[in-house]
């Protein structure tokens, strides 16, 4: 897959388990998995961190294998989802940052040009998860509400 912004080719990503079916050394019912998921949840991990912990942890590679559900679904359920998708709440971080950064260093065009190609993504994914109906269709970014958004 081709970067967002650039013409140059992206790096490969991660890849799914091979088998599609539930293997035998697999020691935990799907109660114990939504469980693990809420406890997780309820310590403040985002849902792909709630996955990584579950992989290396718990030996759970996929939790549909298990669960016959998406671990957002799951979170959706239990009501522990976040207002903001994951990833929106990623970018507007990353945005969070770089304003930070060009408070003290004005004259750095690399970071205005990096804040402005973050902003993008933004509102391009914000477009999108308000035709899904993610996000209300009054939400809009802006530099100044960006703190007031992710806490």
């Amino acid at each position: 897959m081709a970067r967002m912004h650039s013409r140059a080719k992206g790096k490969s990503g991660s890849k799914k388990p091979l088998k599609s079916e539930k293997t035998i050394w697999k020691r935990y019912k799907p109660e114990e998995v939504t469980a693990l998921i809420e406890k997780l949840a309820k310590q403040g991990l985002t849902s792909s961190q709630i996955g990584i912990t579950l992989r290396d942890t718990y030996g759970i590679p996929d939790v549909k294998l298990i669960i016959n559900k998406n671990l957002t679904t799951i979170l959706r359920e239990q009501k522990l989802y976040p207002k903001l998708p994951e990833d929106v709440i990623a970018l507007i971080k990353k945005s969070i940052i770089i304003l930070k950064h060009l408070e003290t260093n004005k004259h750095d065009q690399p970071s205005v040009r990096g804040l402005t190609l973050t902003e993008s993504k933004i509102k391009r994914l914000a477009k999108y998860y308000k035709n899904k109906g993610l996000l209300p269709q009054s939400w809009r970014y802006s530099k100044a509400n960006a703190k007031l958004l992710i806490e």
